[in-house]
């Protein structure tokens, strides 16, 4: 598996009831917890004082993180996405916690 790293930006567009949002983010929550079981979302931080988050995200190729990974979550309709694919360092520090 590739790994890359993304960051999410999620809008709640105008209109949308406070309950539906409510709704999709503990569906989000769910996912995000199977998507971690199965190894496809490998670590997820929010940047101090910003409406993102980061992600280290694993998939075969960039297509099937679209298509079986990202397009899966119940905001992804809400969210953009900037995916950066990445590879080894030859100086990584801990290179046997890059691939679980």
């Amino acid at each position: 598996m590739r790994e890359f790293l993304v960051r999410i930006t999620t809008t709640v567009p105008e209109g949308v009831s406070e309950e539906e949002a409510d709704r999709r983010r503990a569906a989000e929550a769910v996912r995000a917890a199977e998507l971690a079981a199965s190894g496809r979302l490998g670590r997820l931080w929010r940047p101090v004082g910003e409406p993102a988050s980061v992600g280290l995200w694993r998939a075969a190729d960039e297509e099937e993180l679209y298509a079986e990974v990202l397009g899966t979550l119940p905001l992804h309709d809400w969210m953009t996405f900037e995916v950066t694919p990445l590879t080894s360092h030859p100086n990584d520090p801990h290179p046997e916690e890059a691939h679980p």
